[in-house]
């Protein structure tokens, strides 16, 4: 992830109801770092309101814009509030972009987008890609109503024959199971709410390793840890050693003790605080990581997971 960019709003525009398209760019218009298809930027918001993740949806050719798709929540913590009352000239602070949602068509390899909602934005950059790649695919996507579905017209008017809509307010819902089983074969990329992603998962739980990957909005329901106890955590490039108690996070300790973490969710859904493994089997408790980096223990996410033994050592 890169550090810290001011860009300006070079446009916005109303993609449906409650959402919003906004185009950023460097003030002097240079080139952005570039970006795949499921990168999504950190947005630094004001007034302590901390950050927000939103997925990339543009078109990664575009070097000199980055665009992203952000739904107004009234309910929530004030961040899409705040970027829906932006406007052109206007300046918003971002990091990255990061990716832990990474699409890259394969020839021969046929493809399933399932989408949910502001899902939407990660997957419609997919489709892009996949349709240039000229590999086999199809896309489910559902809504509240056609109006609340970005990129609707132009998907279904580009793609009609690739497109199944599922709209609420016209009784049409998706029967995840049986339309899945349409493409047994297919590999699977799935964003939306936590119902819909749980669908999905439960109908891919026989595909084989690595033909299922989730990006989640909200984090999974946590059971209790493997390791219920205080274990220590070596920091390797600060040269110290804290312990855990098992109410409290890892982060949190870190934090404490002095030393400088990235962060931004603090429940394991973004992925900033992705930290190394050194030594140590983890309780990985994140949304992130698929279950095969969860088995490759590579990497852990410092705000939830956990220690699944007495004493970790980690990257940091």
């Amino acid at each position: 992830m890169t550090g810290e960019l001011r860009l300006t709003v070079r446009g916005v525009t109303e993609a449906a109801a409650d959402v919003v398209l906004i185009d950023l760019a460097r003030p002097d218009g240079g080139a952005l770092p570039r970006w795949a298809p499921g990168a999504h930027l950190d947005v630094v918001l004001p007034g302590g309101l901390g950050e927000r993740q939103y997925s990339l949806c543009g078109d990664p050719a575009e070097t000199d814009m980055w665009r992203i798709g952000v739904l107004r929540e009234e309910a929530g913590r004030g961040g899409s509030v705040w970027l829906h009352e932006r406007a052109p000239g206007d300046t918003v602070t971002v990091r990255g972009p990061a990716n832990h949602f990474t699409f890259e068509p394969f020839p021969g390899r046929e493809y399933v987008f399932v989408a949910g909602g502001i899902g939407i934005t990660p997957i419609a950059a997919m489709v892009r890609a996949a349709e240039a790649a000229g590999v086999t695919w199809r896309l489910l996507y559902a809504g509240r109503s056609r109006g609340t579905m970005a990129f609707l017209e132009e998907l279904v008017g580009r793609h009609r024959d690739r497109v199944q809509v599922f709209a609420g307010d016209e009784g049409v819902r998706a029967d995840i199971p049986a339309l899945l089983a349409e493409s047994p074969d297919a590999v699977v990329y799935a964003c939306g709410p936590a119902r819909l992603l749980a669908a999905v998962e439960e109908a891919c739980a026989g595909r084989p390793s690595g033909h299922l990957h989730l990006e989640r909005f909200e984090a999974k329901v946590l059971g209790a840890p493997v390791f219920d106890e205080p274990f220590e955590v070596e920091l390797l490039l600060s040269g110290i050693t804290v312990t855990v108690p098992p109410e409290r996070s890892i982060l949190e300790v870190v934090e404490e003790a002095g030393v400088l973490a990235l962060s931004s969710c603090r429940v394991g859904t973004c992925g900033t605080c992705e930290t190394p493994i050194i030594d140590g089997e983890v309780d990985h408790r994140d949304s992130v990581l698929s279950p095969e980096e969860q088995d490759d223990n590579f990497a852990m996410m410092i705000c939830v997971s956990r220690a699944a033994c007495p004493r970790i050592t980690i990257e940091l």
